[in-house]
């Protein structure tokens, strides 16, 4: 199977320029084709790596670098996956992905299936994140049996030694802990609330997107891959800061997202609730062929068969050409306990002129279990978030000042103590 990273572009432009539409569609997608050239193999070396079968569907794409040009997929022209970046004799030879997909677009008009952000987002940010006086902001890393990760840690001024609130931030695509924090303000309400904030980061060795592996079954199950991981920064920065260990969250923007889902099924035990923006619900793919499904909605999620449910809430804009709006509803009816005893919907209206549908959820006790905002108009990109930081839309409701809202009126009855 190929990524947009290891896909080979001087296939698909010649399949485009041949008038093979079709075949040059399924190139892009990873599915299969008809038998390339012998000279399309001279790239398979490259991709003999440890790491090459893994596969990498990009869920994001790049903002161009002038107006009305075409929106890319990150990191391509750097060479196949197992490719360093300094090969630019191999790349320089390759049509660029924006003239390919400028090409397949003009003479494709319906190419709904590839992903395309829209419009509004911000570029990758690589300026230092502020931090307040008495604050702190420092990396981590974290081991265990599935690997390492490092990660970024807030600590707000207003602490001193009390049993903080946990938020675990996932971030999408091409981004970056510090990217993120910038983009979703999250620093700022901690700041604001006092509460903790981990940034957890997903390097290029476990996908050269950046993106979290939600598509892989080895990192939808406890214990396994990604979610061992993720769920291990949350432990131990409960441990390290002596953190409410009843008051532990996670929240992320589309892969980081659908990682956010597969952490609520996974270890409901250890997150209270979950925020999905722009996501997928947990088991939507298994591979990539089944990522791109998902991602355009025709794929169909079957229950966890768990009677746990973490209360969730879900932010996701009804003209997202990237990821299928109807995935919100799916992360939704997979977070659904076994009974709600209400459900109360209103419409509104952001500061910034972007119309909402909010559709709130609660059980018998009357808490409120799941609740679900529908951003009319909005495209793939963190509700209100600030251009400081990529793939945000200021027009939006605040998505991050919502989540810590709800966050904040759940506790779980074991915290993270449960391994």
């Amino acid at each position: 199977m190929n990524a947009f990273s290891a896909i080979d572009m001087g296939e698909v432009t010649r399949l485009t320029r041949a008038g093979q539409l079709t075949e040059a569609m399924a190139l892009l997608q990873g599915r299969p084709v008809a038998a390339k050239p012998q000279a399309a193999t001279e790239q398979e070396p490259a991709r003999t790596g440890a790491r090459a079968a893994r596969p990498w569907p990009t869920i994001d794409m790049v903002a161009p670098s002038t107006p009305g040009g075409a929106w890319t997929a990150p990191g391509f022209g750097k060479g196949a996956t197992g490719a360093a970046p300094t090969e630019e004799k191999a790349t320089s030879a390759r049509p660029s992905l924006s003239e390919t997909l400028r090409s397949l677009r003009e003479r494709f008009p319906k190419m709904g299936s590839m992903p395309d952000l829209g419009e509004g987002l911000g570029s990758l940010r690589r300026a230092p994140v502020p931090v307040p006086d008495g604050a702190r902001y420092e990396e981590r890393s974290f081991s265990n049996d599935a690997g390492s990760r490092t990660y970024k840690v807030y600590v707000p001024s207003g602490y001193t030694g009390q049993a903080l609130p946990v938020v675990v931030m996932l971030h999408g695509c091409t981004q970056s802990p510090d990217d993120f924090a910038a983009g979703t303000r999250m620093n700022e309400l901690a700041e604001e609330q006092t509460f903790l904030v981990a940034y957890p980061g997903q390097p290029q060795s476990a996908n050269m997107q950046k993106c979290w592996n939600w598509f892989n079954a080895s990192d939808q199950q406890r214990e396994r891959g990604e979610p061992s991981l993720i769920a291990g920064i949350a432990r131990e920065v409960v441990r390290e800061f002596s953190a409410d260990p009843t008051r532990v969250y996670a929240a992320g923007l589309s892969a980081g997202g659908a990682a956010a889902a597969i952490m609520a099924a996974t270890y409901p035990d250890v997150f209270a609730a979950v925020g999905v923006h722009s996501g997928l619900p947990c088991g939507a793919a298994k591979d990539m062929p089944s990522a791109f499904a998902a991602m355009n909605g025709a794929a169909t999620v079957q229950p966890r068969g768990t009677r746990t449910s973490v209360p969730t809430i879900v932010f996701h804009g009804d003209a997202d050409r990237t990821v299928n709006p109807v995935n919100g509803d799916r992360v939704i009816a997979q977070a659904m306990p076994e009974a709600t005893s209400s459900k109360i919907v209103t419409q509104g209206e952001s500061p910034g002129g972007m119309s909402y549908t909010r559709t709130i959820q609660s059980d018998d006790s009357g808490r409120e279990v799941l609740e679900q905002w529908v951003l009319h108009g909005a495209g793939h990109a963190w509700s209100g978030g600030s251009t400081n930081g990529s793939y945000t839309d200021p027009r939006g409701p605040d998505a991050s000042r919502e989540m810590v809202r709800f966050f904040m009126a759940h506790a779980s009855a074991s915290g993270t103590t449960r391994h």
